[in-house]
Parts: structure tokens; sequence; C-alpha cells
């Protein structure tokens, strides 16, 4: 079999394992919030489908399947059925640049844990998630629904408020290892050297940011159910509806993803390979590095949910324009002449 096949065949299969877990992830991250909002209020949450509840998604899946369909009369019906695909495909798409492990020996054949190692990952990142936003916004547009508008007008807004404090919170990871590639950042993180130690406003920034690009309370204010009855999603049902549903906590998945892989090391484990174990060994405690890291920055999401109330739209603005964005340039200044400071005397 030639090579050029060979590598084709991996990749799909890189593909395919990756997208079944982050599939499986997103269906048990929905679970995984309402057992910690049940426990965060004193509630029990669902425990009748399957043991303790685990085979909730399934059935969740399986009514949402079996509800109607309902188009509004007068709906752009081709925009109104696109954009769920479109936030759906963004945020499946986003991780196929974020490695979750370093090398594994399979074969005599060394293959990396990333579906596609480019050298700009950080910038195909920042471009899809700005695609995000046009999911909802066509949403609320196509649907003919003044809420619906609303939803997906504040949505852009915020987008456009967040997105420039986020990028600038990037440039500081991106000056301090000096590549856009992914899986370079992470090899730079070697040991303790993460980059929320090294950039740790950068980090706050990024964090916060992250909440209002996957419209999460604090931030909900696209979707706000006493102001906007549902936001982008009140006139869409069945599967339209879940695979909103389903954008939002996937990007909930890949941004913890890009979270642990910008700030917490990636795949890295602490002089991990100073140990001598057996390089498969090592592999697989880096991919099960990475998917604590990625759990924890879940429950993080989830945790603060349930913990925080929702701004107004006036705080929300205030906070992107006149915090964040001043706070991510003074970070950016501080840390390019920091480190051209410590060229100057090396």
């Amino acid at each position: 079999m030639s090579e050029w096949l060979i590598d084709i065949i991996i990749t799909v299969l890189k593909i395919l394992v990756v997208e079944i877990t982050l599939l499986t992830a997103v269906a048990y991250t929905v679970y995984a919030e309402r057992r910690v909002s049940a426990f965060t209020q004193n509630r029990i949450g669902p425990n009748r489908v399957g043991y303790k509840g685990l085979l909730q998604p399934l059935a969740d899946a399986i009514k949402l399947i079996l509800k109607e369909d309902i188009v509004p009369a007068k709906a752009n019906k081709f925009v109104h059925s696109l954009a769920p695909a479109i936030s759906m495909f963004v945020a499946l798409s986003t991780f196929a640049v974020i490695p979750f492990g370093d090398k594994i020996l399979i074969a005599g054949r060394e293959i990396k844990l990333q579906i596609a190692d480019v050298n700009i990952g950080i910038l195909y990142i920042l471009a899809l998630l700005s695609l995000g936003v046009y999911g909802i916004t066509l949403s609320g547009w196509s649907s003919n629904n003044k809420y619906s508008l609303l939803g997906g007008l504040r949505a852009s807004a915020q987008m456009i408020s967040y997105e420039l404090s986020m990028g600038l919170a990037v440039l500081g990871v991106i000056l301090i290892n000096g590549s856009l590639q992914l899986d370079t950042i992470v090899e730079n993180q070697y040991g303790w050297k993460w980059n929320i130690i090294l950039q740790p406003i950068g980090f706050i920034i990024f964090l916060v940011a992250s909440f209002a690009e996957t419209n999460r309370t604090p931030f909900d204010l696209p979707e706000a159910e006493q102001e906007l009855v549902g936001g982008y999603h009140t006139e869409y049902s069945s599967m339209k509806f879940a695979l909103f549903f389903l954008a939002e906590y996937a990007s909930v998945v890949v941004s913890s993803a890009v979270i642990a892989t910008l700030y917490l090391g990636g795949w890295q484990v602490p002089y991990l390979q100073t140990l001598g174990l057996p390089d498969i060994l090592v592999s697989i405690l880096q991919v099960l590095a990475f998917v604590l890291k990625v759990v924890f920055m879940v429950f993080v999401f989830i945790w603060v949910r349930w913990t925080i109330p929702r701004f107004r739209y006036d705080q929300l603005m205030n906070l992107g324009w006149k915090v964040m964005l001043p706070l991510a340039i003074a970070n950016l200044v501080i840390t390019a002449l920091v480190l051209t400071f410590y060229k100057l005397n090396l």
C-alpha cells in the first residue's frame, strides 16, 4: 500500500475517533451540567434513565428526533435550516488543529496525535470562532421574529466586543512562543513553563472572552429567557433546536480544549519524559492529562453558569470595552517590553 494512501487512512481514522469522542463528550457535558446544577441547588437531577441517569442524553436525543419540526410561515426556510448547521459545523471543525497528545508509535509508524498540524493553528481557531456567530445571527434574522432578531444582534455585538480582547490575549502567548503552531506552543510549555504562569492576565482575559464567545452565563444575553423568550432559537424545534443545543456544548468543550492547549500545558505532564516509562505508556498518560484538563475547564464553565447571575447589557459592554480591552492591550505591551528587555540582556 502506498504511503499517501496510508496517510489518508490514518487521517480519516483520527477524524472519526476525534469527532465520535467529541460528540459523546458533548452529550455527557449536558448530563454533567444537569447533575452539577442539581447539586448546586440541592436537588437530585436526572436519575431515572439508566444507572444514575447516565442514559438521559440518549433519551433526550430520541425525544428531540421524534418532535415535530415547526418552521414559521413567513420565515426564510433555507436560511432557517442552514443556521443551526453552520453553528454545529464550526464547533466541530475547530478541534481539527488541537493536539490532544504528542506522538504514538503503532506498527513501527509514528503517528502524530493531531488531525491537522498547520503552522497557523491559532489563526484557524480565531477565524472559526468568528464564524460561529453567523449561525446565531442568521437564525435570528431568518425566523422573522423580533425576539429572535434581537438575540442575533446581541450575539453579533457581543462577539465584536470580546473577540478583540481574546485576540490580544492570544498575542501574548504568540510573542512568548514565537509561533502560531499549536503543537510548538504545547512543546514550549515543558515542565512548569505553562502559559497560565507566564501570562496570568492573558489567561483570565481569554477565559472571560470564552464565556462571552460561547454565549454562556453570565454572558447569555442572546437567549435571555426573561427578556427575549429564548432569543435566537425561539422559533426552533426538533433536531434544529437540538443542533443549536449541541453546538453550544460543543463550543464549551472545544473552548476548554483551546484553553488547556494555550495556557495549561496541553498534553504536557511536568517531567513525565524523565521517569523512564515506556513510550506507549507516556503517550497514553499525555492523552489522559489533556482529557483531565479539558474536563476541569468544562466543570469551570458549568460552575460559573450556576454561580454568577447574568449581566445587564450595559454591564456586558462596559466590561468588554472599558475593562478587558485596556487590560489586554496593557498585557500585550508589558509582555513585549519584558521580552525585548530579556533579549537585550542575553
